[in-house]
């Protein structure tokens, strides 16, 4: 500035020394239609070079009161955004502590000039809504629908989530719709579609969002076990409700091999055809499955059977036992059908063959019915007296033999497949 300054000094003094010295100054002469003005060349110099000067001063006297204004602006700003902060951090203290209605207040303060408005209104919608103000939770949710412009699924995220706290499932169901559209993988999405399907029992929407779950590996493979048979389950009874067992075995036969061979689905088909009355099917299904494995909730529901045919579950016992041995399950559940069919005397034979194995309070109530049928009541009390015995834990137990659990062996707590030594066939039930 100072140098340029200086420049204009060493300029104008050459303009005006210079033709004075050489004696002539030139002459300048402006004419306009009512005016004329006449100068000479250094006059114009000079007032060209003090106009320059002075829209230099303006110029810079405009930048430096609008640079004020820009930092006077700047710093007002900024007091705000720190005061945001501040009462953010304060926010996140008392929502940790359960305050919601100071939370929500902190939250809210400032919220627009904060680092993240939308996150603030969001976290306000969720402590109103801890302190049960629906008014004002969808005030907020508005106002952060407003703040997110484009980028709306936090904010349908936390809706769904509220509806759901709120037990509005079915529009929390409609929203989690939505959300799968658009973030189809999202784990949080996923959770929340999880409890809205479940809530409006919609199994099969379960069932559709079960690869993206193992996919994205939210949950382990015994909880998406668990989940499978819980949406199957359900959807089986949806469909015996509707159509009855022609339906379910319609749905079953339309579905993968995978599911067909499922040994947990297997039993539940089985429980629910034998509540449809369709006892036949159930039969088929439990016989085709014995053929190739022996499963301790299958054998558990035979005795439920009333089969035109209970030999074919009979040949199927006895062919078992031929290939895997005399195992205490398998002698009880033959016991449980020969008893039902009359023929007490095998039926005592297979209770005790089970009861030599391992003590059992049920086989023992069982044999001693046979034995009140064939006219032994002094033996009779004394089984009944021995399964009292073990109900009540003072039964000595005189040999170590395995109990029926422990010669079957046992699945994890969420399948329901008790043994299981091959793969069941992958056609469906004839």
């Amino acid at each position: 500035m100072i140098m340029v300054l200086l420049l204009f000094i060493l300029l104008f003094a050459g303009i005006v020394l210079g033709p004075l010295i050489a004696g002539h100054q030139g002459y300048v002469l402006i004419q306009t239609d009512n005016y004329n003005i006449e100068t000479s060349v250094t006059g114009l110099v000079i007032i060209l070079t003090l106009t320059f000067i002075a829209l230099f001063i303006i110029e810079w006297v405009i930048l430096r009161l609008f640079l004020a204004w820009t930092h006077t602006r700047r710093w007002f700003h900024g007091r705000k955004n720190h005061r945001a902060r501040k009462h953010t951090s304060a926010a996140l203290m008392k929502l940790a502590e359960g305050d919601y209605r100071q939370a929500e207040k902190l939250l809210v303060r400032n919220a627009d000039h904060a680092d993240q408005p939308v996150v603030n209104y969001l976290l306000a919608a969720e402590a109103a809504q801890q302190r049960g103000d629906d008014l004002r939770t969808n005030q907020y949710l508005a106002r952060a629908a407003k703040v997110a412009d484009n980028d709306q699924l936090p904010v349908n995220i936390t809706r769904v989530r509220i509806q759901l706290a709120r037990h509005e499932d079915h529009a929390a169901r409609y929203g989690v719709d939505s959300l799968l559209e658009t973030a189809p993988r999202h784990p949080e999405v996923l959770h929340l579609a999880e409890q809205a399907f479940i809530r409006t029992h919609a199994w099969q929407s379960l069932l559709d969002i079960l690869p993206a779950m193992r996919k994205v590996q939210i949950y382990d493979k015994a909880t998406i076990k668990r989940l499978q048979y819980q949406a199957v389950n359900g959807l089986m009874n949806q469909i015996m409700e509707n159509q009855g067992s022609e339906g379910l075995n319609r749905w079953w036969r339309d579905q993968g091999r995978k599911v067909r061979n499922d040994a947990s689905l297997q039993v539940v088909l089985a429980e629910h055809l034998i509540e449809c009355n369709d006892h036949d099917t159930a039969q088929r299904l439990i016989v085709k499955v014995l053929k190739h494995r022996i499963d301790g909730e299958l054998l558990r529901l035979l005795p439920r059977l009333k089969s035109s045919n209970p030999e074919q579950v009979e040949k199927a016992l006895r062919l078992q036992i031929r290939q895997q041995g005399d195992t205490p399950l398998l002698s009880s559940t033959l016991g449980q059908l020969l008893m039902k069919r009359g023929e007490w005397q095998a039926a005592a034979d297979t209770f005790r063959a089970a009861l030599k194995q391992r003590p059992d309070a049920h086989d023992y109530a069982w044999l001693a019915d046979v034995l009140d049928q064939l006219h032994k009541p002094e033996e009779s009390a004394q089984m009944r007296r021995k399964g009292l015995m073990l109900t009540l834990g003072t039964l000595p137990s005189k040999t170590p033999a395995p109990s029926s659990a422990s010669l079957v062996p046992q699945a994890p707590a969420n399948d329901i497949r008790a043994e299981q030594v091959k793969t069941p066939p992958a056609d469906p039930i004839p």
